[in-house]
């Protein structure tokens, strides 16, 4: 399989990346906002919401698959979506495991900024989307490490992918489910191998991004 590029081996990991990727991209859309405004404001109640965002970093993964189970079934609030067993389930269930980690770690990295930073760029007369730019700039290594922290829960994960996207064949198969089905067959070199692609896929990215991110030390 790895050596002559099996044809079912590369259309698994390309769901794989595709997915986790997109998932990724949406809780950075939603949580670094969500995290740069946590790390600014000062409002009653906002250590209940850190601490729900903190307990949400380590969310399990097939309480989440649980959840939006119940959501997208065909009785549920939103069956009439028709979700349930697609790849959108998925992206869904995995956005919902990685948003507390970008929030979580964006509002880390904004905190750990001088807290006359802010002020000074309002003095200076940004805009708040400039404030907010400019905050994110300063903040970048947070939030790359906020990156590969979502994508590293979303790609590893297992429970939810099994439980809203049934692990069907070149539509919702990605490597962690594929890994347990090849488990429970016996086929423990299959197993194997997409457990070396796996891991080599989750380095890659990480890799990627912690070059970036070392860069940035240095902007």
């Amino acid at each position: 399989m790895l050596l002559h590029g099996d044809a079912e081996l590369w259309r698994v990991t390309l769901l794989t990346l595709r997915l986790s990727g997109t998932a990724t991209l949406v809780s950075l859309a939603i949580g670094v906002p969500l995290g740069v405004f946590l790390g600014l404001a000062r409002f009653r109640g906002r250590s209940l919401v850190v601490s729900a965002t903190n307990a949400g970093m380590g969310l399990p993964p097939v309480v989440v698959g649980v959840a939006v189970s119940l959501l997208l079934w065909r009785s549920g609030p939103a069956g009439a979506l028709g979700l349930m067993y697609t790849p959108g389930a998925i992206v869904f269930a995995q956005c919902i495991i990685a948003l507390p980690q970008v929030i979580g770690l964006t509002m880390a990295g904004v905190m750990q900024l001088d807290p006359r930073l802010a002020l000074q760029i309002v003095a200076l007369g940004a805009s708040p989307a400039q404030l907010y730019m400019l905050l994110v700039r300063e903040a970048r290594l947070g939030i790359l490490a906020a990156v590969m922290a979502g994508f590293g829960a979303v790609v590893s994960e297992v429970g939810a992918s099994m439980m809203v996207g049934g692990n069907i064949t070149g539509q919702t198969r990605v490597l962690t489910t594929a890994i347990v089905l090849e488990v429970n067959k016996g086929n423990f070199d299959v197993a194997i191998a997409l457990s070396l692609v796996l891991m080599l896929l989750a380095y890659g990215v990480t890799a990627v991004l912690t070059v970036l991110q070392q860069k940035g030390r240095h902007v």
